[in-house]
């Protein structure tokens, strides 16, 4: 497929990566594709390359949105509603509310009864997002390999077509799908990432995944 990957920063990196991995063709997306990081990354990843906002939405069969929760309402219209409509958008976004974290654990601009995730899709009505990658560190999001098996990814959406493909992806990628359901799920889905992060703040440990477990 063609990927678009509508962020440049370390998540599309690596999720980019692995697209291109597995024989995908990736356009990154970002504000300036000239920007060194960005360069540098198309330079050293064969069947990659750089695009705007709105390059990268048009090129994309299957999306993946990877930015800054605070930015995600300009870059959504940047990169322009229309040229998502009908596809799959992975959604890998956290809430993440600017300062630091508080006794290791990160604040977020959303409440429980609400999610990003449902921003997102009431930004862009027509597209199929899916929320997914969004629980663990970029350097664990390709084929991460644990003494304990294989980590379960939580993901959910609301088109049943555009979460079978992401599952598809995240077994690729080495996981265990959990369908989660509805997009409302997000609220669920959405503050595991503050949860895998407090080891790290508190502890400097960055190398773990979850795993759901059933009898």
């Amino acid at each position: 497929m063609k990927i678009g990957i509508i962020g440049s920063g370390e998540v599309g990196r690596a999720l980019g990566t692995g697209f291109v991995k597995y024989g995908h063709t990736v356009m990154l997306g970002t504000r300036d594709p000239k920007k060194k990081e960005v360069a540098e990354w198309v330079a050293r990843t064969p069947g990659s390359s750089g695009g705007t906002f709105a390059e990268t939405a048009k090129f994309g069969e299957l999306i993946v949105l990877a930015v800054l929760g605070s930015a995600v309402d300009a870059i959504l219209e940047a990169a322009g509603p229309a040229n998502l409509a009908g596809k799959t958008v992975i959604d890998t976004v956290n809430p993440i509310a600017d300062g630091p974290p508080v006794k290791g654990i990160l604040k977020f601009t959303t409440g429980p009864n609400e999610s990003i995730c449902e921003h997102i899709q009431a930004k862009i009505p027509d597209a199929h997002v899916v929320k997914a990658f969004n629980s663990v560190g970029e350097a664990l999001m390709v084929n991460p390999q644990f003494a304990d098996g294989q980590p379960t990814m939580f993901y959910c959406g609301n088109d049943e077509g555009a979460k079978k493909q992401v599952a598809e992806i995240l077994v690729q990628f080495g996981y265990e799908p959990y369908d989660c359901g509805p997009i409302e799920a997000a609220r669920a889905i959405e503050p595991l990432c503050v949860l895998w992060c407090l080891p790290g703040f508190q502890r400097n440990e960055w190398n773990h995944a979850f795993k759901m477990l059933s009898k």
